[in-house]
């Protein structure tokens, strides 16, 4: 007997090569141990009994929804600072008076673990909402090796307690905490020898990431923690060209970086660079629109290297405290002119790849965890369409049936 079956559903797999959105019309899913065991037409389902069945009344099933970039865990908030730059302040002048990351680094220290997990799950409930099952939660505003496992750890549990696979990065090189003013490469010397071993050690880095900018890190910094990373065996990923083109896409490619995220300044030896190294493209809308950004990443040069583009929230409070992956879809659209087929592989196929988790994950397939959303629409692209409109019929985790939250 299969556990669960799904019948009389309109499939968008998200497989690549076929109809658009892979789409099954007449479609059926057969679960078993957590994992999609059949799928395919109805006219062809085998003929079994299942324990559960589902009849979706001609719904759309998608994968589940990945986030594959966010800062979901930290304390405070910076309205303060949203009034600055209102009035005229740049985002780079804030950080240098001390405010920006260093401010959520203060109020991330002084959390604990207690008040940053409430603070958390109130981020992640509207997540969940709109059909999320997998999200990526960056360490980074601790910046000491205490407060960076306390992020960690906090991520962890936000999965124990909540219907969502939890993919922890490793970011302490996010930003130079003041006790280390004016000697970024000790800090970078703490983070690579006491702070990502203690992390790695306990269990709490699935990847390591990097903040590669003018007010970040040089390429030099960042490459000293992506040698400690692949001596630890974890994948890299990195902050590139949000600000400049310093040459982080290109140094990404060289260590097989699973993604390079931001890319508004990418150039040619960059793309080129990921191209050849099999490294996913994160863009981030909601980042770009709460800047007031006016450097558009460069999409079509993406496609034309077939390079694939995922999508992500940043979710973030300095520069994208969005929640809603549908949102962005809707601005990846708007902004970067890109399909709505495109902007659903982003939050899919191509955002599971960008963990590292294409092969479990981000399409509909025999064999891939049976993680679905089920929608109230009458077609795929009014999920980029629509604003501030969440058509979640419900999710599905590991086989079993969720009622939207």
């Amino acid at each position: 007997m299969y556990d669960a079956l799904f019948t009389h559903a309109r499939l968008a797999t998200m497989r690549p090569g076929g109809a658009p959105y892979g789409a099954i019309e007449e479609g059926a899913i057969a679960v078993e141990n957590g994992r999609i065991a059949w799928v395919g037409p109805m006219a062809a389902l085998p003929q079994r009994d299942a324990r559960e069945r589902h009849d979706l009344a001609g719904r759309w099933v998608t994968p589940g929804l990945v986030d594959c970039h966010t800062h979901l865990v930290h304390g405070g908030d910076r309205a303060a600072e949203f009034e600055l730059r209102l009035q005229g302040a740049s985002y780079e002048e804030i950080a240098r008076a001390g405010g920006g990351i260093r401010s959520t680094v203060a109020a991330t220290r002084a959390a604990s673990e207690a008040e940053l997990l409430a603070a958390a799950e109130s981020r992640l409930k509207p997540l969940l909402a709109e059909g999320l099952t997998v999200v990526e939660i960056k360490s980074g505003y601790g910046l000491e090796r205490e407060a960076e496992m306390k992020q960690l750890r906090v991520a962890r549990t936000l999965g124990q307690r909540n219907p969502v696979r939890i993919r922890t990065t490793f970011l302490a090189a996010h930003a130079l905490p003041p006790e280390y003013e004016g000697r970024a490469d000790d800090y970078i010397t703490a983070v690579v020898e006491e702070m990502l071993p203690a992390a790695h050690a306990a269990g709490l880095v699935d990847a390591v990431d990097a903040f590669c900018e003018r007010i970040g890190f040089t390429p030099a910094q960042t490459e000293r923690v992506f040698k400690a990373a692949a001596a630890l065996g974890l994948p890299v990923k990195l902050h590139a060209e949000q600000l400049s083109d310093l040459k982080g896409a290109v140094l990404a490619a060289r260590y097989k970086a699973l993604s390079a995220d931001h890319l508004e300044y990418v150039e040619a030896d960059g793309i080129a660079a990921m191209a050849a190294a099999g490294t996913v493209a994160v863009l981030l809308p909601g980042a770009f629109y709460f800047l007031r950004e006016t450097k558009l990443p460069p999409v079509e040069a993406l496609r034309q290297a077939r390079i694939p583009i995922a999508l992500s929230t940043d979710c973030n409070p300095g520069s994208s405290p969005a929640t809603s992956l549908l949102l962005m879809l809707n601005m990846a659209a708007t902004f970067f002119r890109m399909t709505p087929e495109e902007a659903l592989a982003g939050v899919t196929r191509h955002a599971a790849q960008a963990l590292g988790m294409a092969a479990s994950h981000g399409t509909i397939e025999a064999g891939k965890a049976a993680d679905l959303a089920i929608w109230d629409i009458e077609r795929p692209a009014e999920l980029a369409y629509r604003i501030g409109f969440n058509p979640l019929h419900r999710t599905v985790k590991g086989g079993v049936s969720c009622p939207p939250r």
